[in-house]
């Protein structure tokens, strides 16, 4: 038989629960839109006791900002186990799950939000950029990568983000779609500088050695046959 007598949050407890009902409340609209009084009502406190635990705002949605850095790197963890093409398809499914699922959320992530300029959430947002590179590394199984290697692998975390904030805007192209070509664009960035050097041309070829017909990488080089001429001009 309950009593009706509410539990008291330990502080700890009481913190947690605040940042993610802000958490939730940045998810389907902008940090900037949502008011201090909006999230004590949502975790059914008052706009005082709200103050108790976090100083304003800001520092609320600092620490929201934490919560929401720590689960997008770690969207970025994956087995390293089967052919790599499979590897970073699974990858974008769940990173783009969590831009679906955080829309404004993750602008305000990758943008900083109501902490835009501030040192802390620009060091959150390159932690999850550093988490991504450093996954991706592993999965290649280089120990220390050439130079160009890093330059495609930045690059295409930094495209992978820009890409899903440029989605975000209408969600114009099918998502499942949008997920397969950014794994064709890490296959095509991949392929153009191994086209200037020959260790990463080593390392591309050891990549597609072990990736089936049917797999992202199989799939884009099928289509690349299907519209590429068969016989194609040589420069003079």
């Amino acid at each position: 038989m309950t009593t009706g007598v509410r539990r008291r949050m330990g502080v700890e407890e009481r913190r947690q629960q605040l940042i993610g009902v802000a958490l939730e409340l940045f998810s389907h609209r902008s940090p900037d839109d949502v008011s201090i009084d909006e999230i004590a009502a949502a975790a059914g406190i008052s706009r005082p006791l709200v103050y108790h635990y976090f100083p304003g705002k800001l520092s609320l949605y600092e620490a929201a900002l934490r919560r929401a850095a720590d689960e997008l790197a770690q969207r970025f963890v994956e087995p390293q186990e089967g052919p790599l093409g499979a590897r970073l398809l699974r990858v974008m499914g769940r990173f783009f799950a969590f831009v679906d699922d955080h829309g404004p959320g993750f602008s305000a992530l990758m943008r900083g939000g109501p902490a835009a300029g501030s040192s802390r959430a620009n060091a959150m947002i390159d932690e999850v950029r550093q988490a991504a590179y450093e996954q991706i590394i592993a999965h290649l199984r280089i120990e220390k990568p050439p130079a160009r290697m890093e330059l495609v692998v930045r690059t295409w975390v930094s495209l992978a983000e820009s890409t899903a904030l440029i989605w975000l805007d209408g969600r114009k192209i099918p998502r499942n779609e949008l997920e397969l070509q950014l794994v064709h664009d890490f296959a095509a960035l991949a392929a153009v500088s191994a086209a200037y050097d020959e260790e990463m041309a080593g390392i591309l070829v050891r990549i597609l050695a072990d990736e089936p017909a049917d797999g992202p990488f199989g799939v884009l080089v099928g289509r690349l046959a299907a519209i590429v001429p068969t016989t194609v001009p040589r420069s003079r």
